[in-house]
């Protein structure tokens, strides 16, 4: 075994290991977003809880760099074109560096860091990081859409005469586009929301447009992990009633 391999395994279990806390994180992200709608950046109870659920969340996402890190180190899927790969690695190395900013913001609002000035650079730093992220994401989900849409058609001139919707090959590249259309409107709502926070066009992306995209965002998110607990149990339930499976026993 390589150390790149002893690296990823270890990484491995620390994904595992702080998974946990994605529910909870995306469940506040929606309020948190929620209540800058509300709110509108003016004072009030609402932007309380905007302020108080953003610094709540900040805890959730301690160490969760490592995620995107091990995922920046692993291999990718053979025959995925060079520029999406590339596309791929850029997405993880800047989410990676996000979360690992946005511990040092953490650090700075919870009073353990002092230094304002600074802290308020990296901040910046950190959400054009996010926003570099969900750039590149939007543009791998539209090459990863292009790439299927190339395949269904191909294989629906292979179906011709027969009824494609009773095929499993073509009903799976249908699922895999629906997942990767709903990916590509949430990364692109992202970079929407990255835009509003940074203030770079403050007259159109108001707090408020920013908060109704943010909270749009969260609550695709949500779907999006529903989805994955629903296809993870599945899987078992397939695996525990495959022939010869006994769910009580291991080899």
């Amino acid at each position: 075994m390589t150390t790149l391999d002893v690296a990823r395994t270890e990484l491995a279990l620390a994904v595992l290991y702080l998974n946990k806390a994605e529910a909870r994180d995306k469940i506040c992200r929606a309020i948190q977003y929620g209540s800058k709608f509300v709110s509108n950046g003016e004072p009030g109870t609402a932007q309380n809880v905007d302020k108080s659920t953003s610094l709540a969340r900040k805890v959730f996402r301690l160490f969760k760099f490592v995620n995107d890190l091990h995922a920046l180190i692993s291999p990718t899927a053979p025959g995925t074109p060079l520029p999406i790969v590339l596309l791929g690695k850029s997405k993880n190395a800047l989410l990676s560096t996000f979360l690992f900013l946005d511990q040092i913001v953490w650090l700075h609002r919870s009073g353990i860091y002092k230094n304002k000035e600074r802290a308020e650079i990296i901040g910046r730093v950190s959400l054009f990081c996010w926003m570099g992220s969900s750039i590149c994401t939007t543009l791998v989900e539209l090459g990863e859409l292009g790439r299927l849409s190339k395949s269904m058609k191909k294989l629906d001139k292979e179906l011709k005469g027969s009824d494609k919707y009773k095929n499993e090959q073509y009903l799976a590249k249908l699922k895999t586009s629906n997942q990767r259309s709903l990916a590509l409107i949430k990364a692109a709502m992202d970079v929407v929301v990255a835009v509003g926070l940074l203030q770079l066009a403050p007259k159109k992306v108001t707090p408020r447009v920013t908060g109704a995209f943010g909270f749009t965002s969260s609550l695709i998110s949500c779907y999006q992990s529903i989805l994955q607990r629903l296809q993870h149990q599945t899987d078992i339930i397939v695996d525990i009633s495959a022939p010869g499976t006994n769910a009580f026993t291991k080899d």
